[in-house]
This record gives structure tokens, C-alpha cells and sequence, in this order.
């Protein structure tokens, strides 16, 4: 069991990345994106719920067994780059644009996205992703809207 949520909380490994773990995490969420089929909005809404409500415990195992926030804990890279891209095309632009928008504000942490890693165990680890794709999805499809 101790590997299956390692491997989880880690996204498949990338947690163990020597540098820059968050950002292969996320990298590695994108091409998992991409190889999906085209989902509906509807499948689309529930992989990420499902994937969040499965990450809160696992990252607090993480946590757990790594300390606050650990690098090794990139799952919530994927659901944060998942929302990052609900709804949008699927074209080279947009994976593009979300990925390095999602890592900017991951490092930056606007508000309340750094307030949120108070939230205890996975809680803190999972909510400042999810914030940071929901501000880069709302970014993405208003400048869609403005450049149609």
C-alpha cells in the first residue's frame, strides 16, 4: 500500500525529480492530458473532482511521511494542471500557454493560493494548485474570448 500511494502522491514518480519536482509533475500531467481521448466538459468536471478527493489523503500520507509541503508531493500538479485546462481547445498554444501560466502562478502564489498551504495535510498541498488552475483557465479562456 506504502507504494501505491507513493506512486500516486509523487504523480507517477515526479515527485522524486532531483530539481524542479512541481514542474515535471506538471509536465508529466500535460502529456497525460493530451494522450486522453477529448472528454466532455461533464467527464472532464469529474476526473478532476475524483483526482482531488484522492489526492487530500494521499498528499497527507505524503506530508506525513516527508514533512509540510514536500517536493515529492506533486499529485496536486496534476489536478491543478487539469483545471488549468478545463474546457479549452486542445491545441499546442493553449497546452503551452496553461503549463507555463500554471507555473508561474504555482510559484508566485497569488492570493489566496499561498494562505491556502496553512490548511492542514493535504488540504494545504492539494487547494493552492487547485486556486492556480482555476485563475490560469479563467486567464486562458477570457484572452480565448478576446482573440476570437
Amino acid at each position: 500500500m506504502k507504494f501505491i500511494i507513493k506512486a500516486i502522491g509523487s504523480g507517477l514518480g515526479t515527485g522524486y525529480a532531483p530539481v524542479a519536482s512541481g514542474t515535471v509533475g506538471s509536465l508529466a500531467a500535460l502529456l497525460i492530458w493530451i494522450l486522453l481521448p477529448p472528454l466532455r466538459p461533464t467527464t472532464q468536471i469529474i476526473l478532476v473532482v475524483v483526482t482531488f478527493f484522492i489526492g487530500v489523503p494521499i498528499c497527507t500520507q505524503m506530508e506525513n511521511t516527508y514533512g509540510h509541503d514536500p517536493k515529492q508531493a506533486t499529485f496536486d500538479e496534476f489536478v491543478g494542471q487539469w483545471i488549468s485546462l478545463l474546457f479549452l481547445p486542445r491545441t499546442i498554444p493553449v497546452y503551452i500557454a496553461s503549463f507555463l501560466i500554471f507555473r508561474a502562478l504555482d510559484v508566485w502564489k497569488p492570493f489566496p493560493a499561498r494562505v491556502s498551504q496553512k490548511l492542514p495535510g493535504g488540504w494545504g498541498i492539494m487547494i493552492d494548485d487547485v486556486i492556480v488552475g482555476v485563475y490560469t483557465c479563467l486567464f486562458l479562456s477570457v484572452v480565448g474570448k478576446i482573440c476570437q
